[in-house]
């Protein structure tokens, strides 16, 4: 697969090791809560991420997010042209042939969707709620909204 270059260089940004080997990595998390998509993380990121769940206390939503996160991720290579080998059972997961792949930021981390896929579900769904919220629906308004 081919990482869009704006990813790449927050991905070369993020590893401390980029400026020595020329070639950033990224981490695939590949759980079974992602369903039909995979994420990818800066190695900085994910790091970030490691420590908190670490620093947590033994307690079965710990095991659970060590299992899950940790333990269902990967390291990928990315080549100076931006490419990189996704492991057959990752492709396996996202049902990947052939067709293209669509690649949705999300500030720490992205998305990787099969295409189609991404438009059946979530760009649908988003849509939906869209509508839900009615024309004078101002989306920075969330912002003000305490949980």
């Amino acid at each position: 697969m081919s990482i869009p270059a704006a990813f790449r260089r927050v991905l070369e940004a993020e590893d401390p090791d980029y400026p020595s080997t020329n070639a950033p990595r990224m981490m695939l998390v590949y759980g079974d809560h992602l369903q039909n998509r995979l994420e990818g993380y800066s190695m900085h990121e994910f790091g970030t991420i490691m420590a908190e769940i670490k620093a947590m206390k033994r307690t079965p939503k710990r095991t659970k997010l060590m299992e899950n996160f940790i333990g269902m991720s990967v390291t990928l290579d990315v080549d100076k042209d931006g490419r990189t080998v996704m492991p057959l059972a990752q492709r396996q997961k996202l049902g990947i042939d052939s067709g293209d792949l669509y690649f949705k930021g999300l500030g720490e981390r992205f998305e990787i969707w099969r295409k189609d896929v991404h438009q059946e579900t979530k760009a649908q769904a988003n849509k939906a709620w869209l509508e839900e919220q009615g024309d004078d629906f101002d989306l920075l308004s969330l912002l003000d909204e305490e949980e």
